[in-house]
């Protein structure tokens, strides 16, 4: 499985990202083996686009200061689902106004983005990324977090129970053309 992950500053932008791609005869000179493939032997099996929309106290994706090599760097996705649009509410209000990312950034889980998503198939949920030097390290990081003071209260106020009914975790690593 392959991830990408494009920001934009705008809807428009992202809803014209490919229109200069089918022009852009670069694009269509190297991309004619996939481009062309045939119906019965595509090169994917399925493509999905999620849109996100950045939390307000993280606007903007933001690169990771790691220094280990891309091949030991691991990447962690996380989807939180809520089962309604109000516990959905609740969650991305404890992201933000309960400063769960102020604990994120005081802990150092170089996260990359907060968002909400507006687009795809498991809503209401949210996004997150984070990154690490190694799984070790990762392990550490959620280790420090589930013990932290400030996440215990945080965790037990009464105003956040019950606000996400399912999480996916992907783990990611970067290839060596990655930016990050």
């Amino acid at each position: 499985m392959i991830y990408i992950f494009i920001p934009f500053k705008s809807l428009e932008l992202a809803t014209n990202a490919f229109d200069g791609l089918r022009n852009d005869n670069d694009y269509a000179s190297a991309g004619t083996d996939y481009l062309n493939a045939a119906y019965n032997d595509p090169p994917y099996s399925r493509m999905e686009t999620i849109l996100l929309k950045a939390f307000p106290l993280a606007p903007q994706m933001q690169l990771p200061s790691l220094k280990s090599a891309k091949k030991e760097r691991v990447y962690e996705l996380r989807s939180y689902e809520s089962a309604t649009e109000l516990k959905f509410d609740n969650k991305v209000k404890m992201f933000n106004e309960g400063d769960e990312i102020g604990l994120f950034k005081k802990l150092n889980f170089n996260a990359i983005f907060y968002s909400e998503v507006v687009a795809g198939s498991k809503m209401p949920n949210l996004m997150y990324m984070t990154s690490f030097e190694n799984k070790a390290d990762r392990d550490e990081h959620w280790k420090t977090f589930g013990n932290d003071p400030y996440w215990k209260k945080l965790s037990a106020m009464p105003e956040y129970q019950n606000n996400v009914s399912h999480i996916d975790i992907t783990f990611l690593y970067p290839t060596e053309y990655s930016d990050f």
